[in-house]
């Protein structure tokens, strides 16, 4: 016990140290979020509805459970990178021991040990509980979820079921219907694996979709029941339903998604095949053709508690990896984080009964194949890295092999190295590099394809920002999308107006919600669109603003930046 408790501190030590070194590096991440944050610490209206700005012009297209998160950071610690990031990195750390805890409820220290290593080391991992987009969050909550099931399905528990159902609950407040995709392995888990009869397995899930609901359900409640809010980002028609159906629900599978960056093109055709691809591939797939072959192999083989395990952790998997796979909509890499914890699980559940029964000539087999494959596709995704790092996966991965199949015993410790060398390796290169903007991508900067820059916080020149930060107005400035907007306010400290949301194609403000505030005297300057939208251009409302305030206001040259000032009425 002694040697367990110490093995456990070592990896949650380990985990803490790889994802906080060197966190600052990536200053604000993702400023979107960051600048949404800083809100949050200054203003408790825009903390609990998410808003991108403190004035409360509109929120972020999520819906605000991280934020939260970051913003009381924030609140407490004062806005800088590290009252936003480290929240993130605890997360990570938090995550790793909860799924050690979970798989060691029904297993041994060694699966647990396994399970929560390769969950630290797998280089989405090590991108995402390091950077500001509300997965950290999502993936805790979701083990959680995973944990409580596991509990409830021990005694035919309604108190643990409900528990899973308010983790997976906040994880819609988190990050929409994503959360749900871990539903259909739940909800079966417990249905054919509770000790309790039909009837009452069937209640007990009525009973934790009901905590799902309200969970995940009193938020959008308050929102739609609040008259003086901000705009929903994201939406159309100013609706947290139409958001979370629409823009970050169907749509996403679809590809049917109004007011869209651009659906699924640049992140590889649709098929299974997406996450073996060159950008997904080196995110998750690292052990993912092994926890395939260790899932099927290990449903086959096991009984009880141990097919129980890996049908829970595999029907995540299963189906998370499908809608990734098929979906038509937006997608990118870094959502293939949510694999990690499944793919982590099943390698080391699967590994750990298989070694039990080695001398059985099946188990022997398939731990000696899983670790081969292991070898190869770790090789083919290291090499254009470090090919002395891909030789090494090679060669031990196959003497690994060769010793899993005789069931010699020092072949766990290699076939552990060759397994986890690769991702390992790739995780460190992605911990030293800093990672900003919307999409980051895990690896040296040489290795990103597409994932950095956009969305980067560019700091205003000094001129500019003393012009910004002597300000009595509700809004300092207003510019077309969070792009523009999140550097000005992050620099300068005052409320920014993002016109048309994220993208700028939101239909909000209207030209005549824009010239009351002006009016009204609620907004300082405004400041014309000078970086490319993702989707290509801005709304019909943004650009009718622009329009309409280059000609009736005189446009000034700061620093290289024109502005307009906004001041009297115009008629």
């Amino acid at each position: 016990m002694r040697r367990e408790r110490l093995a456990l501190t070592v990896l949650l030590v380990a985990t803490g140290t790889l994802y906080l070194w060197r966190l600052g590096d990536s200053g604000w991440a993702n400023a979107y979020y960051s600048a949404a944050a800083q809100a949050g610490a200054t203003s408790w209206k825009a903390w609990f509805f998410g808003s991108s700005d403190a004035g409360n012009a509109i929120t972020v297209d999520k819906t605000p459970a991280s934020l939260w998160v970051m913003g009381l950071s924030a609140r407490l610690f004062g806005v800088n990178a590290w009252s936003i990031l480290v929240p993130q990195a605890l997360m990570g750390v938090g995550s790793v021991w909860l799924l050690h805890a979970t798989v060691r409820r029904w297993f041994s220290p060694a699966a647990a040990l396994i399970s929560g290593a390769v969950l630290a080391l797998t280089p989405v991992a090590a991108l995402m509980f390091r950077f500001n987009n509300p997965d950290a969050l999502l993936v805790l909550l979701l083990i959680a979820g995973a944990y409580c099931v596991t509990r409830a399905v021990e005694n035919a528990s309604p108190y643990w079921l409900a528990l899973a159902g308010t983790a997976v609950g906040f994880g819609f407040l988190t990050k929409m219907l994503q959360a749900f995709l871990v539903l259909p392995a739940f909800a079966l888990v417990y249905l054919f694996a509770a000790p309790t009869s039909p009837v009452k397995r069937v209640l007990h899930l009525f009973g934790a979709l009901a905590a799902m609901i309200v969970a995940g359900g009193w938020w959008i409640v308050a929102v739609e029941l609040t008259p003086d809010r901000p705009y929903i980002g994201g939406s159309q028609t100013n609706s947290v339903l139409e958001l979370a159906l629409g823009y970050n629900g169907l749509g996403r599978i679809t590809g049917d998604e109004t007011g869209s960056v651009g659906g699924g093109r640049g992140w590889g055709t649709p098929g299974w095949s997406r996450l073996l691809g060159s950008e997904m591939g080196s995110q998750i797939a690292w052990l993912l053709p092994a926890a395939v072959v260790l899932l099927i192999a290990g449903l086959w083989l096991t009984r009880g508690r141990s097919r129980i395990a890996l049908s829970l952790w595999g029907g995540w998997l299963v189906v998370t990896a499908a809608v990734f796979s098929f979906m038509n909509g937006i997608i990118h890499s870094y959502y293939t984080v949510a694999l990690a914890p499944a793919i982590a699980a099943i390698i080391g559940i699967a590994t750990a009964e298989l070694w039990q029964r080695r001398d059985e000539p099946v188990a022997a087999a398939v731990l000696s194949g899983s670790i081969a494959v292991s070898a190869l596709q770790c090789y083919v995704l290291i090499n254009a890295f470090s090919t002395p790092v891909a030789m090494i996966v090679l060669m031990t991965g196959l003497i690994a092999a060769v010793g899993l199949v005789l069931s010699m015993r020092w072949a766990i410790p290699v076939a552990l190295v060759a397994a986890l060398l690769g991702p390992t390796t790739y995780s460190f290169a992605t911990v030293i590099t800093p990672h900003t903007g919307a999409l980051p991508v895990a690896g040296p900067s040489g290795m990103r394809m597409g994932g950095g820059g956009l969305l980067d916080a560019t700091t205003p020149d000094a001129e500019l920002l003393s012009l910004l930060q002597d300000n009595t107005y509700r809004w300092a400035a207003a510019t077309v999308g969070s792009n523009n907007a999140a550097g000005l306010q992050l620099a300068s400290g005052q409320p920014v107006m993002a016109l048309g949301g994220f993208n700028g194609t939101d239909p909000s403000p209207t030209l005549a919600q824009f010239q009351e505030m002006v009016r009204n005297g609620q907004i300082h300057y405004f400041v014309p669109s000078g970086r490319m939208m993702m989707g290509g251009g801005n709304s019909g409302t943004a650009q009718e603003i622009t329009e309409w305030v280059t000609a009736n206001y005189t446009a000034t040259t700061v620093a290289g930046t024109t502005l307009y000032a906004l001041a009297g009425t115009v008629g």
